[in-house]
């Protein structure tokens, strides 16, 4: 008796070929939306608004490279001068801001990483104030800070000395800025630091005992070159992070005295979208050129940060 064998067809190569193309989409698809809405269409907006006059009410006139014009060779305008200036008090930020936030987050992480007693209760406290939103974080160190009625000025006059103009005078102004942002930051480049201090193999450490290395030395010559490429990118993040400050002097100071502290970002803001005619392809172009700096900047850090000796 025979048996019938039922053959079946395999299935098409060219269903096969389609199956493979379309998932990949179906994964990347939806970062890849958000990535077009939310950033490439911003960013191309952008560049394309900074060559015009627009005032976001009439109809947009191209005005070439104007625009840029007053902010970086037209030493008459005004924009020219309030854009370098703001250029400057950002630029003191980083430089004042930047070490700290990379120095301090990798000593507590290298503590917190030797599981003294109590380490998690202090990883979670130094972590906590990172969650808070920046509006919370400023009136916090307002309440703190505030020259009459603050609570450090408090204490300082319940020991006989003077107030402290620490929102209102330079350089406590600065000060005072990064204390706060110190406070609220420092968290988030510990626990980065932490991740990259676990995944440092513990038998470099037992060999430089042996070799005789104290703490210090291995330090420098097991902890760091550990750390060299998050080293590298936390320097890099926190970096862009100071560049683009604005909640901070915008609330604590408004960007006084004077203008001391309009940073840059607080400076494209009120001329983009405040007062009675706002320049909205003048602050684009503005930010078109931070952009530029930005990027020269994190390449020359990562070139330097990732060079091999």
């Amino acid at each position: 008796m025979k048996t019938l064998e039922i053959k079946q067809n395999p299935p098409s190569r060219k269903g096969k070929d389609w199956r493979s193309r379309i998932t990949p989409l179906l994964f990347i698809g939806p970062h890849l939306f958000f990535f077009i809405i939310f950033l490439a269409y911003p960013t191309l907006n952008g560049l394309y608004i900074s060559f015009h006059d627009w005032n976001f009410f009439t109809d947009m006139k191209f005005a070439g490279l104007q625009n840029y014009a007053n902010i970086l060779w037209n030493s008459d305008s005004l924009y020219y001068d309030y854009f370098w200036s703001a250029f400057r008090a950002t630029l003191v930020f980083v430089v004042l801001s930047v070490p700290f936030l990379v120095i301090i987050p990798l000593l507590l992480a290298i503590a917190i990483n030797t599981r003294p007693p109590g380490h998690n209760f202090f990883r979670a406290l130094f972590y906590a104030p990172s969650l808070f939103s920046v509006v919370t974080v400023v009136l916090i160190w307002i309440w703190l800070l505030d020259t009459n009625a603050g609570l450090i000025n408090y204490y300082l006059g319940q020991l006989g000395l003077d107030n402290i103009p620490w929102l209102t005078r330079t350089p406590w102004v600065w000060i005072s800025l990064v204390i706060m942002t110190i406070w609220w930051t420092i968290g988030t480049n510990m626990i980065l630091f932490l991740a990259a201090l676990g995944e440092i193999p513990d038998h470099l450490y037992e060999a430089a005992k042996i070799d005789g290395a104290n703490k210090l030395q291995q330090f420098f010559h097991v902890t760091l070159p550990g750390l060299r490429g998050p080293m590298a990118f936390v320097l890099i993040i926190t970096t862009l992070a100071s560049f683009n400050v604005m909640a901070q002097p915008q609330l604590a100071t408004g960007g006084g005295p004077g203008y001391e502290t309009r940073v840059l970002i607080l400076y494209i803001y009120e001329v983009g979208f405040t007062g009675g005619n706002p320049r909205a392809g003048l602050a684009a172009a503005m930010s078109v050129i931070l952009g530029l700096i930005l990027l020269a900047i994190s390449i020359i850090q990562f070139k330097i940060m990732t060079k091999e000796k």
